[in-house]
């Protein structure tokens, strides 16, 4: 469920994401103030899962090349925007330390969205289209209901597929694609 709440006559301001309740994700897209409540369980496991087996060979570099920072759920500030993915990844070469904020302009190298009925259509609408005018070169999404994983590359300003995985097939799609995992590692049953 996401409730998009104007503020009274005003664009939202980045105040009114800090005076959010604290159950909720709070994002700002396009002057409008969106709220949705924190991931239920089985989407916050697929997203924690993912991490761990994109984090491991590509973050920690154990048993792969490493040269990335991945973070669960961080804050992106766009000019007027805020968006918060529920992963994103950074290559060290652009982003050398981690910031000592809770967010940062630096758009991510590779951003994904793991898809629930609550947040889909702003998830593959919206924040589709902002993360391609802040040229985030990858973008994935990953369904754990369809148990689906598609992956986009920009070109030009627009985004292409370049895989599009199920159930238990293998991942190893771009920028990712060193180290190969189980599709079937992200369902949580």
């Amino acid at each position: 469920m996401n409730r998009h709440v104007a503020p009274a006559g005003r664009p939202a301001t980045y105040q009114d994401v800090l005076d959010a309740p604290p159950n909720m994700v709070a994002e700002l897209i396009d002057g409008a103030l969106h709220l949705q409540p924190r991931p239920a369980l089985r989407h916050a496991r697929t997203s924690s899962t993912l991490g761990v087996e994109i984090g491991g060979p590509f973050d920690r570099g154990r048993d792969g090349p490493g040269g990335w920072w991945v973070l669960d759920e961080p804050e992106l500030h766009f000019a007027a925007d805020v968006l918060v993915p529920d992963l994103a990844g950074w290559r060290r070469e652009r982003m050398p330390e981690l910031p000592d904020a809770p967010w940062t302009e630096l758009a991510p190298d590779w951003v994904c969205e793991v898809l629930s009925p609550g947040t889909r259509r702003i998830d593959l609408t919206d924040k589709r289209r902002l993360y391609a005018t802040s040229g985030i070169p990858h973008l994935w999404f990953v369904d754990p209901l369809a148990r689906t994983l598609e992956a986009f590359a920009l070109r030009e300003g627009a985004w292409v597929l370049i895989a599009a995985l199920k159930n238990d097939e293998d991942v190893r799609v771009p920028p990712f694609d060193a180290v190969a995992f189980p599709l079937a590692a992200l369902w949580p049953d």
